[in-house]
């Protein structure tokens, strides 16, 4: 009887482009194709490690000279909503969930469309087309669920989440709602109601994805009450947003092999820096 080992991931990284969220500087990513059988594990584990999914390619910042992406996840046992989001959610009370297996729709791009051009209109996505939309949502080997929030009145789609879903939580992958609704705070809601999922399904986590000190748009999640975020290869509860730097500091990353040789994958095993 033959026996084959399993394959270990082979991590790349990409060329250095733009920041999307510091003016000036660069961004560099580490990334791993997301595929086969042991797809959900690596995802898992990984996503436990500070990385994030994208269709079938999971990733986190390896930026030669900056460190402030920080992954960010809410501890759902320490989360308690503020008198604001207590108002979020009543406000929203009119909006019904529902979650589908990951299938894209003319509805959903349109949705999409609207908030991009109002919210994003230079972004990355600006110029994504319907095919491209479709991939994003559908081209998914774990399992993933798009989370639909709909007037209860009207049947109007409000708002769209595309959402893994972990053996630790729920990872909120990407997020976008009716930009002409802004009094409604449907972004902060989005994550409130995912809080809620994560009760009901009695997982530990909703994963957030980056938070960046010294980013606009990524201020709101340091609102939440049980913030972790991804620091020196663990979780740290998140205590004083101010505490954290946006600053450049050129030898505070590790080498790229040293990086990779940290990484734990899902059965324990350490990689080896050979496989960058």
């Amino acid at each position: 009887m033959r026996h084959t080992l399993p394959i270990a991931p082979q991590f790349y990284v990409t060329a250095p482009q733009p920041c999307p969220y510091l003016a000036g500087r660069m961004e560099r990513k580490l990334f791993t194709a997301l595929q086969g059988d042991g797809a959900q594990r690596l995802n898992d584990g990984l996503s436990k490690q500070g990385f994030r999914r994208s269709q079938n390619v999971l990733y986190r910042p390896s930026c030669a000279d900056c460190a402030a992406c920080l992954s960010a996840r809410i501890n759902v046992a320490k989360f308690t909503a503020s008198k604001s989001q207590r108002k979020t959610m009543r406000r929203n009370a009119g909006l019904t969930r529902r979650a589908t297996s990951p299938w894209a729709t003319e509805e959903q791009y349109a949705l999409f469309r609207r908030y991009l051009e109002s919210r994003h209109a230079t972004g990355g996505m600006a110029d994504m087309d319907t095919f491209e939309f479709a991939a994003m949502v559908e081209e998914t080997p774990i399992r993933t669920r798009v989370v639909e929030y709909t007037d209860s009145a009207s049947g109007d789609l409000a708002a769209v989440c595309l959402t893994d879903i972990l053996d630790d939580g729920v990872s909120m992958v990407y997020s976008f709602y009716e930009p002409d609704m802004q009094s409604a705070s449907l972004g902060t809601y989005v994550i409130l109601d995912h809080i809620q999922i994560a009760r009901e399904n009695d997982l530990p986590y909703v994963y957030l994805g980056y938070w960046v000190p010294g980013s606009d748009k990524m201020g709101y999640k340091a609102g939440f009450s049980g913030l972790e975020v991804y620091v020196g290869n663990t979780w740290q509860k998140m205590r004083d947003p101010e505490a954290f730097s946006s600053h450049a500091r050129p030898l505070v990353n590790d080498p790229i092999a040293e990086q990779v040789a940290n990484i734990s994958l899902p059965d324990g095993r350490p990689l080896r820096p050979k496989t960058v």
